[in-house]
């Protein structure tokens, strides 16, 4: 998995309106950053951005030694990341089982756990895969939309208020998995207004809404990576 991320000069926006102002960070393998700030400051945009769904407004975003599911070196981050929103995106027709079967084939890459262990592993019984996904709760839901990041391996991890109508210890069982990740050199960027243990190795961005029409100026902290000031 080892591989390094680069982000550079990244201004974010929604319909050319700046969200976030430029900023940059590099992530080694095993290391993670936590987004946090109140909403409308961002956080889903960045991750939008960062996941492809979403054109810079400018700067980059630059991945090194890591190889996309066709084993060619990856071109961008959406060749090596798994993008959790904090939308589930499960086809509400669809059981369980198949729904995490294609993304697994829809995502390729290294293969991972069986839907049914990685439902297991979210905490959900056997049964659940055999059941259509609009007859899910809440919870369970949220935990099916998780068990995609184990069915197939990729590198980063960029989550969208992942812990979501999870209860406490489901927050816990969830927590472990993230740190697992990064134990193996993965990565991991998640925007969250709730606890995650990642461990020693997770870092703090504070992203703050813009207010006027004078974007808000980065400020690098002590580690020498920049941040919203």
């Amino acid at each position: 998995m080892a591989g390094r991320l680069v982000i550079e000069g990244l201004a974010c926006g929604r319909s050319g309106r700046l969200v976030v102002p430029p900023l940059g960070l590099a992530l080694a393998p095993g290391e993670a950053v936590l987004v946090t700030g109140e909403n409308g400051a961002g956080k889903s945009t960045l991750l939008r951005t960062l996941a492809g769904l979403l054109p810079p407004l400018e700067g980059t975003i630059r991945v090194e030694t890591f190889h996309a599911a066709d084993g060619e070196p990856a071109r961008s981050l959406a060749d090596i990341a798994h993008y959790l929103g904090h939308r589930n995106a499960l086809k509400g027709a669809r059981r369980v089982g198949a729904d995490l079967a294609f993304w697994a084939r829809f995502l390729g890459g290294s293969p991972g756990l069986s839907p049914e262990a990685a439902l297991s592993e979210l905490g959900l019984p056997e049964g659940v895969a055999g059941l259509r996904c609009a007859d899910l709760s809440a919870g369970q839901a949220r935990r099916a939309a998780l068990a995609r990041l184990l069915v197939t391996r990729r590198p980063v991890w960029l989550l969208d208020e992942p812990t979501n109508a999870l209860d406490a210890a489901t927050q816990a069982r969830f927590a472990a998995l993230c740190r697992q990740h990064l134990a193996s050199g993965g990565l991991i960027l998640a925007a969250t207004h709730q606890p995650l243990d990642l461990g020693p190795a997770v870092r703090s961005l504070v992203l703050e809404p813009i207010r006027t029409d004078t974007a808000p100026a980065a400020s690098t902290d002590e580690e020498g990576w920049e941040a919203i000031a």
